[in-house]
């Protein structure tokens, strides 16, 4: 028998695994707690339960974890950039980024991406496989036990869309919250999507107090069609009227991210299109100078640029404001180090002379 990841199992999802062993209500919450607070990595250590009890888990449930594979840490803000293994030796990535008011983790939800937006490294390589719960909540824990300070706050824009695994992410959401384990708010996470327009409907039904972003990154959908494939299904006005509905149904106000990209969606033309179709949102843009991958080819305009694409932004009445860049020593990017692993791993595995 195939044993079952129990960690991703939401505290009422354990009571009810848990009732169908004929074990009583209080069990569920001794595991739970065991799992979640103390993070132990063996059931022999859940030293409260009988030993019977926890021969009976170790047969039917595995106990997840991952390793720190590789570690960078900035010398210029103190960013560490983390690359994680896998139980199956796949790798996803973490940024864990220090501010005045704490700590944030960005977090990877895929293995690789099936989105296709042609500025970001994640996607290049395709997709492999989702993340379960627990090994998104294995990136928050496994941070703070390496730095030995609290994470604050969780980002979900690292490798992979969010929103292409919904389940595993609304369940790692229940986990991260939940007062019996590391009780984060809501508010202190942010979750950025590419514009998957059913899933932000289906989010916005969950009312959840998290911050959510659009991907956004062009100012109409001739622009947004070359760059990012989800624009094909689901067009700028069908995922600007799902943002609209969401703020109705949820009240939070919606971030969109813009990656500035030189000639391409920086001109004076492409920030007069973006203020008319946010105007009145009470939007706020992220302006982000894009990360120069070999693979794509897109380069950043001048400095003075993007801070004339912002005052214009501004003038026009939209709220913008430039990302501060983190780790920029240290390819904090998202994807940029499981892809260069993966470059120096690659000749380790090919035949002796061979040139596949």
């Amino acid at each position: 028998m195939e044993k079952r990841d129990i960690k991703s199992l939401t505290l009422p999802a354990l009571e009810g695994e848990l009732a169908g062993l004929g074990l009583p209500r209080f069990r569920a919450g001794q595991v739970y707690g065991w799992l979640h607070q103390k993070r132990v990595s063996t059931f022999a250590e859940m030293t409260n339960l009988p030993a019977a009890l926890r021969g009976q888990l170790d047969e039917k449930y595995y106990i997840n974890a991952i390793q720190v594979k590789k570690k960078l840490v900035s010398k210029l803000d103190g960013t560490v950039k983390y690359l994680y293994e896998l139980r199956d030796g796949n790798c996803v990535e973490a940024v864990l980024m220090h501010y005045h008011h704490g700590s944030s983790l960005c977090i990877s939800s895929q293995v690789g991406c099936r989105m296709g937006c042609k500025f970001c490294a994640s996607t290049l390589a395709g997709y492999v496989r989702d993340l379960t719960a627990s090994e998104m909540l294995d990136e928050v824990y496994t941070a703070q036990r390496d730095s030995g300070s609290r994470v604050d706050g969780v980002v979900l824009m690292g490798i992979g869309e969010p929103l292409d695994n919904f389940d595993n992410v609304m369940d790692f959401l229940e986990l991260l919250s939940s007062p019996q384990g590391l009780n984060l708010s809501l508010r202190h996470v942010s979750l950025s999507t590419c514009g998957l327009v059913d899933k932000i409907y289906a989010l916005a039904q969950r009312r959840l107090q998290l911050t959510l972003s659009i991907s956004l990154h062009a100012p109409n959908d001739e622009i947004r069609d070359r760059s990012m494939p989800i624009n094909r299904k689901y067009n700028m006005e069908r995922l600007l009227a799902a943002c609209r509905d969401y703020f109705a149904v949820t009240g939070r106000r919606i971030s969109f991210e813009y990656a500035l990209i030189a000639g391409v969606n920086d001109s004076p033309a492409c920030a007069r299109q973006l203020a008319e179709r946010l105007r009145g949102m009470g939007a706020h843009v992220n302006l982000i100078p894009v990360n120069e991958v070999r693979e794509t080819g897109f380069k950043r305009g001048s400095r003075a640029q993007i801070q004339g694409f912002q005052r214009q932004l501004q003038q026009l009445g939209v709220n913008a404001t430039i990302r501060r860049e983190l780790g920029a020593d240290i390819s904090a990017a998202c994807g940029q180090l499981r892809r260069q692993t993966a470059a120096e791993l690659a000749p380790l595995s090919r035949p002796a002379g061979g040139d596949l």
